[in-house]
């Protein structure tokens, strides 16, 4: 095969689709955060084994790592790894449901969509509700 030919044919090669291609939907965006929620675990459960490793030490390495858990950061921060357990932990639920082939049609993936990112978020609230209670 020449160069020629072989020209020819990549211009006739269909190009990868892009995402601005797609219709952004729910679907995508939920696999797009559930993704993003596993990379985010692996940095969250990093920052608990600094805080475990400080508390372990004790004295001036646990008060170098205590903002981990307390104050307003340690709030937000916690709030973060907490939806994203929920987030992936019900993504993962999906991905489960769709390799046993259950849900495959538009309406099913829709809802298992809404159903994991609702999920998530009434999860979230309901560990926040009881930590508060609990304290």
């Amino acid at each position: 095969m020449t160069d020629a030919d072989t020209d020819r044919l990549a211009s006739r090669r269909p190009l990868s689709p892009h995402l601005t291609v797609y219709k952004p939907m729910l679907t995508m965006a939920m696999s797009i955060a559930h993704r993003i929620t596993g990379a985010a675990l692996y940095v969250g459960m990093a920052l608990l084994a600094l805080f475990l490793l400080g508390a372990a030490v004790g004295g001036g390495a646990f008060s170098a790592v205590a903002w981990i858990g307390s104050g307003f950061i340690g709030d937000a921060i916690i709030l973060m790894v907490v939806w994203a357990i929920f987030h992936h932990l019900l993504g993962g639920v999906r991905h489960a449901l769709w390799d046993r082939g259950l849900y495959m049609d538009p309406e099913g993936r829709e809802f298992l969509a809404q159903a994991t990112l609702g999920g998530g978020l009434l999860l979230t609230a309901l560990a926040v509700i009881l930590k508060t209670l609990a304290s």
